[in-house]
């Protein structure tokens, strides 16, 4: 098991990673409820954070959007982090919305472990993603998850909550941050409660592109 662990997230240049919660967030891409005002807003805010991606070649090969698209670094950063994992890990309330967003051919293409105190059986999609429902703590999930990925990097692939347990848990290896040049002013911020005491970074790489810059950093204990 020699993989990493690591999570890469596209982040406002507030430190914001989602925008601020509404009150109907469990049911955002139910069809009777896209004509809410706070879901319009909440998309719209979305979409500009991840719309950098959306050209890119290999997001539209893998969400079969189409042929074509843009080449790159952005394409080469988003293709490497696709190539490199394993084995995904995410939270009950990530998995919830892309349960009702996600594609029937959901775009991860290995085993994804839902950390969650809801019991249910594997739930099976084309395209080689599982998705296997762990009830007992974020590090039986990760154990499952490194077993699974083999020689490949686990991704914790979210919620935000999700990711500073591991990050404060001290079970993170490195984390990638794609800035976007876009303001929230409120939302779920990343490092909200971050033990600061026990993480140190290293910064491993800067990458900046016409639309954001990737940033890449090694977790250390301090």
């Amino acid at each position: 098991m020699a993989g990493k662990v690591f999570f890469s997230v596209s982040m406002s240049l507030d430190g914001f990673i989602a925008p601020e919660s509404v009150p109907v967030e469990d049911e955002l891409f139910a069809p009777d409820k896209q004509d809410d005002p706070d879901v319009r807003r909440w998309m719209a805010q979305w979409m500009e954070l991840q719309q950098w991606m959306f050209p890119l070649r290999f997001i539209r090969e893998n969400l079969k959007l189409g042929e074509g698209g843009e080449e790159g670094r952005d394409n080469e950063v988003t293709r490497e982090t696709f190539e490199r994992t394993g084995a995904s890990v995410m939270g009950k309330r990530m998995f919830d919305l892309g349960e009702q967003a996600w594609p029937e051919e959901a775009p991860f293409h290995t085993p994804v472990f839902v950390v969650t105190h809801t019991k249910r059986d594997p739930w099976e999609r084309p395209g080689g993603t599982t998705f296997h429902f762990v009830n007992d703590g974020i590090e039986h999930g990760l154990d499952q998850a490194r077993e699974a990925a083999g020689d490949r990097d686990v991704r914790i692939a979210g919620g935000g909550a999700t990711i500073l347990e591991h990050l404060n848990a001290g079970l993170v290896d490195e984390f990638s941050i794609t800035l976007s040049p876009v303001l929230f002013g409120a939302g779920t911020r990343l490092f909200n409660g971050v033990d600061a005491s026990r993480v140190a970074l290293e910064q491993v790489r800067s990458q900046p592109s016409s639309r954001v810059t990737h940033l890449t950093y090694a977790v250390h204990r301090r």
